[in-house]
């Protein structure tokens, strides 16, 4: 079989319909959107439609909320840091949870070095975080909440509208990274009263190098980058016409399609899972076993390392992760798992697939089989499972 990816939460390829949309203004209309003259103009409604349509995809109250970024990463920091030094006057206690992804986890953890003070919350057995959890953390000097939308290492699916009303009941701003649910699972910004969000195109078949940050109006939260007047002198820098447009196209086509994709992503995870129990001992599904995102599948195999399962499955030209790309390289057991409550030898062995368009069932019988395989290959030469084994025959 050819290449199999199951890595689509590490990034995406770009929409053959996005780089259509992205090629004119590399070349063709290449103004600066800040120039006055003819060019300047046009490429100053281009970033402005695009403006628009994330806006609309997002049920803003107005486009204006919209700041383009230059990846979920800056747009996590600067929700994190600008709201912290905006209300400083306020407070500096700060509330997340044990399992965000590292873009804000470091940010708090920088912040802590500040002089902030950061309570980061536990999660149940699922990665979940409980709204009355968030509500018992509150204090008279908390200024930010910020809790993952859906967490990129297990997929799970936290109540975002729940945690958001606790924190405006305590007139707290509430900030959500929703870098791996935008363009998969309905996202209303309005309804879910969220003041911050932040998004990242190449998790949906758009570029990489282009995010957004959406602040609602009225926020306060201190600018990112200073410099020029761009991004209504809140975030400095030239403005990425041809990844701003291709951002746009990509989210515009992606909840265009989404209903149809989370039902068939949704009924390839389910297939995968169900075949990995069936066929595979000593596995371990990570994450909340249907609250989570569509095409997204964490199973730890009991006794191997994930490092000898990644290794094998390339070689049989299949592509996954252990986690998070962002934290690829790290042997230490991921801290989603660990926070969990998964013991650190379990958590080891833990493997992500994550499906995206190119995706079939024929993919998943292919990876399933192979897994069956390394998993008994890899495993009569474990100490761990020998011993395990060798327990067994002499009780």
């Amino acid at each position: 079989m050819e290449k199999v990816y199951l890595d689509y939460s590490a990034t995406t390829f770009v929409d053959d319909a996005v780089l259509e949309a992205m090629y004119p203004y590399f070349k063709q209309h290449f103004g600066n959107p800040s120039a006055v003259y003819a060019s300047g103009r046009e490429a100053k409604a281009v970033v402005e439609n695009a403006r628009q349509t994330i806006a609309n995809m997002l049920n803003t109250r107005f486009k204006n909320e919209i700041y383009f970024t230059a990846c979920g990463t800056e747009s996590d920091n600067w929700a994190i840091k600008g709201a912290a030094l905006a209300n400083a006057n306020k407070g500096k206690h700060i509330i997340t949870t044990s399992t965000e992804h590292h873009a804000v986890m470091d940010t708090c953890a920088f912040l802590e070095k500040q002089g902030y003070e950061v309570t980061y919350l536990p999660v149940d057995e699922y990665g979940m975080v409980s709204p009355d959890d968030v509500q018992k953390a509150i204090r008279p000097d908390t200024i930010l909440i910020s809790v993952i939308f859906a967490n990129n290492e297990v997929g799970t699916i936290n109540p975002i509208p729940e945690i958001a009303k606790v924190a405006h009941e305590h007139g707290v701003l509430f900030h959500t990274d929703a870098v791996q649910a935008a363009g998969h699972i309905p996202i209303d910004v309005m309804n879910m009263d969220i003041d911050m969000l932040s998004l990242s195109a190449h998790k949906f078949y758009g570029p990489k190098g282009i995010g957004v940050l959406y602040i609602k109006n009225g926020c306060k939260v201190e600018k990112f980058m200073h410099g020029g007047a761009q991004e209504r002198k809140r975030r400095a820098g030239t403005e990425n016409v041809p990844e701003i447009v291709g951002m746009a196209k990509a989210l515009e086509l992606s909840c265009k399609n989404m209903q149809k994709e989370i039902k068939r992503l949704s009924e390839l995870r389910d297939y995968m899972i169900d075949e990995l129990k069936a066929k595979v001992p000593h596995i371990h599904l990570n994450g909340h076993p249907t609250r989570r995102l569509p095409g997204h599948v964490n199973v730890s195999l009991e006794y191997i390392e994930a490092e000898a399962s990644l290794l094998s499955l390339d070689l049989a030209g299949i592509e996954c992760s252990s986690g998070s790309a962002c934290a690829s390289g790290s042997l230490e057991a991921s801290h989603v798992l660990l926070a969990m409550g998964i013991p650190t030898e379990i958590a080891k062995g833990a493997l992500r697939f994550t499906m995206g368009k190119t995706t079939t069932k024929e993919q998943i019988d292919y990876t399933v089989a192979e897994i069956v395989k390394l998993s008994e290959r890899l495993r009569k030469i474990s100490p761990l499972f020998i011993q395990k084994e060798g327990e067994k025959k002499y009780v």
